[in-house]
């Protein structure tokens, strides 16, 4: 039997490696943040509540963009769309490094977060409309994959240019991403679906945010946004603060492994969650996306409070950071494929932009609460909360249908 991947057309696996790349990228730039919190928050002189309040904005921008790049793949296309996003966030990465007062911070942080939440929202519907049906998942997966690639890359960055040169040199670094877009003009096409669907429906960007709200698709995207919020609220709380647990000292709650050491750190959990990733995908062409969606969620439960109560224990860090790692971030490949199977072409990408982002615009309080919660009872104890939030979205998950080998209309 021929392996699935010969099935595959060059131009699909264009559209995949741009997608990936462009979210690999997004995930660089938005982690050097997380690398660099301690050394700004030193600088600014910030509670840990005020420094994750900075996240939280970059979050809520991002939900913003996300919303916006997400209306205007429907527009104007889903690569055209994708390249815009990534000049911004790339821009405004870099431009983050001029920071000199906190208001000054917050402004830029917000418009990196506007492109970041933008690249999401056109690369998962570009992938999910040029991939096959019964690949659709395995896609998405490979895609997302980009992310802990993204991960692992900010955590070598970081630990290269954080104790010899600061934290401004590192944002600077936040520029590269910007010359992929001129790849992706030249390479990548628009997916033969929408350009059909634009000459057979002309839909306005203000009218496909009101389509979603009107029957028969008013259920799923209030239950979809739902199920994002609780899931991102998790990602968000423990994987914004994992860097400065890792890193701080063991009587402010954290584990004691200072900024190098803690990088290293990152690599192998970041390594689990590539091939969680790739992993979800697979398996939920296989047997489907809620079942698989809810062993991950419910794993990421157990192994959280647990790993939070691990400081001086440096070994068992080492080895069950991969597990963490692999179940809290694998389930992240359910979104663009499930979410592109619930929803028509005409307004998917604003479907897929707001479901996925307004979970991202409440998942914001997220930092700040994990942030509030570290002052007073140390930094490992307060991720633990995250766990309430992996079991939510394996409940709400059961709200959904089964969307495995759904054809897109």
């Amino acid at each position: 039997m021929e392996h699935w991947s010969k099935s595959i057309q060059s131009y699909q696996w264009k559209t995949l490696f741009a997608a990936q790349l462009g979210w690999m990228l997004d995930a660089m730039d938005i982690m050097f943040y997380a690398f660099a919190l301690t050394a700004i928050q030193s600088e600014f002189k910030l509670s840990s509540a005020e420094a994750g309040a900075l996240a939280s904005v970059t979050l809520i921008a991002s939900a913003i963009g996300g919303i916006f790049f997400g209306t205007l793949a429907d527009k104007i296309g889903r690569a055209r769309a994708l390249v815009f996003s990534i000049i911004s966030y790339s821009i405004f990465t870099a431009m983050t490094a001029t920071a000199q007062s906190v208001i000054m911070l917050i402004v830029w942080r917000c418009l990196v977060g506007f492109g970041m939440g933008g690249e999401w929202s056109a690369g998962s519907v570009l992938v999910s409309e040029s991939w096959p049906t019964e690949h659709r998942g395995k896609a998405i997966g490979i895609m997302q994959a980009g992310w802990a690639i993204g991960y692992i890359f900010a955590a070598i960055i970081s630990a290269i240019i954080l104790p010899a040169f600061g934290w401004r040199i590192l944002f600077v670094v936040g520029i590269l991403p910007a010359f992929l877009t001129l790849w992706i003009r030249r390479n990548v096409p628009e997916p033969e679906i929408w350009i059909k669907n634009k000459e057979d429906h002309k839909t306005k960007m203000t009218d496909s945010l009101i389509i979603i709200f009107k029957k028969p698709l008013l259920k799923k995207t209030l239950t979809a946004s739902l199920l994002t919020t609780s899931v991102l609220f998790a990602y968000w709380g423990l994987f914004t603060w994992m860097p400065s647990f890792l890193s701080k000292p063991v009587e402010q709650g954290g584990a004691g492994l200072g900024i190098v050491k803690s990088s290293t750190w990152i690599v192998p959990m970041q390594i689990g969650a590539f091939f969680g990733y790739l992993s979800f995908g697979f398996l939920a062409d296989r047997f489907g996306r809620r079942p698989v969606f809810l062993s991950f969620l419910i794993a990421a439960a157990l192994l959280v409070p647990l790993y939070g109560q691990l400081a001086r224990h440096e070994i068992l860090l080492l080895v069950i950071g991969p597990l963490i790692g692999f179940f809290g971030h694998g389930y992240f490949s359910v979104f663009g494929a499930m979410l592109a199977e619930l929803f028509p072409t005409n307004i998917r990408g604003t479907a897929q932009g707001f479901t996925y982002n307004i979970g991202r615009a409440f998942s914001a309080l997220a930092p700040f609460i994990i942030g509030a919660l570290a002052d007073h009872f140390g930094i490992g104890s307060a991720l633990a909360l995250t766990a309430f939030f992996f079991l939510l979205g394996a409940i709400i998950i059961f709200l959904l249908p089964e969307t495995k080998g759904q054809q897109l209309t």
